[in-house]
């Protein structure tokens, strides 16, 4: 589990990293659409290491240094340091809090919004095409768009005077191509996923940016239907409010993004070869993603439960201390899908005096294993544990600081 989570963390990283880099070439290039669409890459990779892979064979897992009683003191827990356990608790408190953050906040949303009132509805039922007036809700933070099983449009109340006929229709125009795009469950995704990478300093970078990306491309798509209706779209949102971003909501104009979406409306757009051809690249993109992470992920090799087998040391026999007996022991583990040793066999290259290859072989079948993966389920594995005996102790740190102390001199 330690390993698929690691592999989902640097498959998200690098995804988002690539996305902030190319969304504004991709824009020029291709269009508002296809830009977004990049956004499917960090949500792609969140998965990647549950998708089919290559075969996996031996797995060498890190030497483990075993000293005699007297000189372990300070080295046995070195295992279960790695595997910090206390950092999956503190990301599930930070991520607990975000998530319930988002869940108020949109709890509040609803219980805030009332319906419209007829006489409105009536008024901008030229507006609606087929759209349900009952999806409609006043609220104060309207004109938006709020995630629900049915998505709703939040207007305020003074929506009638804020705005003209012409610019209603603009405005509702708008927010109608949000619902057909899908754009407030994937809002909703972005909120959630930000709020379990809510420790990754990308997530927060990306995330008002994955906002102003979804509104290029609701803008662009809004006037490709209606080129003639760029100026007195410009000019509607010139004049408009804009809103402080806002979880679980999609408003008509957030205050960041004016400038970009009125520099989009000036600009020249890519007709509809350049947006197939947009459409083609990010298609290639998320399939040769796709293509990598079948070579490095799923089928995972069998790896070590660092915090389990930390627990459980080998000793160093009483006779190897005296006989001054050292030595590497190279095992290799036969594990089940279960993670249990099955058999544990012992490397022909491993030189080392027979009641250390036994002490280490009687140790590592108590061990557990992370099993081997293909196809996203589990299969037998194997692993190679190399057990390194040692009688001579590390250093410590403070013998480390003076030996430095004493060589700066």
């Amino acid at each position: 589990m330690d390993a698929i989570l690691s592999l989902s963390l640097l498959y998200a990283t690098a995804a988002l990293a690539l996305v902030l880099l190319v969304r504004r070439l991709l824009r020029r290039a291709f269009g508002a659409g296809p830009a977004f669409g990049l956004w499917l890459l960090p949500a792609l990779a969140l998965v990647l290491p549950c998708l089919p892979g290559l075969p996996a064979r031996w797995s060498v897992l890190p030497a483990l240094r075993v000293l005699p009683d007297s000189m372990a003191t300070g080295t046995a827990g070195t295992d279960a340091a790695m595997s910090m356990p206390w950092l999956r608790w503190l990301w599930l408190a930070g991520a607990s809090v975000m998530l319930l953050r988002l869940a108020v906040h949109y709890l509040r949303l609803r219980r805030q919004s009332r319906a419209l009132p007829m006489a409105i509805a009536a008024s901008l039922r030229h507006a609606l095409d087929d759209f349900d007036p009952r999806r409609l809700r006043l609220h104060p933070a309207g004109p938006a768009v709020l995630w629900a099983p049915r998505s709703l449009v939040l207007l305020p109340a003074d929506f009638l005077d804020r705005f003209d006929a012409a610019e209603q229709r603009l405005v509702l125009r708008h927010e109608l191509t949000h619902l057909r795009r899908g754009d407030a469950l994937w809002s909703l995704i972005a909120g959630l996923a930000a709020a379990l990478l809510w420790f990754h300093p990308l997530a927060w970078v990306a995330l008002p940016r994955f906002r102003l990306d979804q509104e290029l491309a609701c803008d662009e798509r809004v006037l490709r239907d209606a080129p003639r209706d760029e100026t007195a779209y410009a000019h509607t949102l010139l004049h408009s409010v804009g809103l402080s971003p806002m979880p679980a909501l999609i408003p008509w104009l957030a205050e960041p993004q004016l400038k970009e979406r009125l520099t989009m409306i000036q600009r020249h757009r890519p007709g509809a070869l350049r947006r197939r051809a947009g459409v083609a690249a990010l298609a290639v993109l998320v399939a040769g993603s796709v293509f990598v992470a079948q070579a490095a992920t799923n089928n995972r090799k069998a790896s070590s439960n660092l915090t389990f087998n930390a627990r459980i040391q080998p000793r160093y026999p009483e006779a190897a201390i005296k006989n001054k007996e050292q030595g590497t022991v190279v095992l290799k583990v036969l594990v089940s899908k279960d993670g249990r040793p099955l058999r544990i066999d012992v490397d022909p290259a491993t030189k080392a005096a027979p009641d250390l290859v036994e002490s280490a072989r009687e140790t590592a079948m108590q061990w557990r294993f992370n099993p081997a993966l293909k196809n996203g389920k589990p299969v037998e594995g194997s692993a190679r544990v190399p057990v390194e005996f040692n009688l001579t102790p590390l250093p410590s740190k403070t013998g480390q600081d003076k030996a430095e102390k004493r060589s700066s001199k």
